[in-house]
């Protein structure tokens, strides 16, 4: 069953209320999984693979993030897995590909990140009178969007034509243009089209440790290993004092 896309606007407009998030400005995805307590880790994976998620009966939420995918890419796989780990009734263990064919619940979680990420209030409010009544948006405001939202080119494209900003023929047209080119050439910077964030974990891995080992319930050899799990070593600081 095609997803409705109804039900998914106000799953996200419920979604950011529930968050203290307004209805049209762009996200700070690194905040929000601080606030979610959604453990997040950034690896280099394979580029079939987006991302994964996972959820346990306490309510403890897992996300691992490719990081070999440009920045904008990672934050639709961010909002993505969101939609499994909050909006999602009964969510299973899975990995997300793009490219292959879809079921309901993936095109569901695609649609709710396109719409988490790229409000349409927000969009309307960046585009000109007279690009919205023409349905031709010009290269410099598509690059304002894409920065301002922080999505691939690919992704605000698609969005654009499924609120029906711009029709087919503009999509296909701007899709063509060189994205890290056409950014220069307006004076953007181009991390957003880069890969970012390898060995970046977000979570309170590092402080649960942390309290283990102050509470002596772990040895300074377990602490060391459980912070070499998300690449930080926690002993050097200080000359390789434990009182921090």
């Amino acid at each position: 069953m095609k997803p409705n896309k109804f039900i998914i606007e106000r799953q996200v407009s419920a979604f950011r209320a529930d968050n203290g998030l307004s209805s049209s400005e762009p996200i700070s995805l690194k905040s929000l999984l601080l606030k979610l307590n959604v453990l997040t880790v950034f690896r280099p994976l394979s580029d079939n693979f987006s991302g994964m998620c996972l959820k346990d009966n306490s309510e403890h939420r897992f996300m691992l993030i490719n990081s070999n995918h440009p920045r904008g890419r990672q934050h639709f796989t961010i909002a993505h897995e969101l939609y499994h780990l909050f909006i999602e009734e009964k969510p299973t263990p899975h990995k997300c590909n793009p490219g292959y064919i879809k079921s309901s619940v993936e095109q569901s979680a695609d649609m709710f990140a396109s719409s988490l990420l790229m409000p349409e209030a927000g969009i309307c409010q960046l585009i000109t009178e007279s690009e919205l009544k023409s349905k031709n948006i010009s290269l410099a405001t598509i690059l304002k969007l894409e920065h301002y939202f922080s999505v691939s080119r690919s992704a605000l494209l698609y969005r654009l034509l499924n609120i029906g900003i711009i029709t087919e023929s503009i999509r296909s047209h701007l899709a063509e243009v060189g994205v890290k080119y056409s950014a220069k050439c307006f004076g953007y910077d181009t991390a957003l089209y880069e890969p970012a964030n390898e060995g970046l974990v977000i979570g309170d891995f590092g402080e649960k440790a942390r309290n283990l080992f102050d509470q002596e319930k772990i040895s300074e050899s377990h602490y060391t290993e459980l912070l070499r799990k998300i690449n930080i070593n926690g002993m050097q600081e200080n000359e390789n004092s434990i009182g921090c």
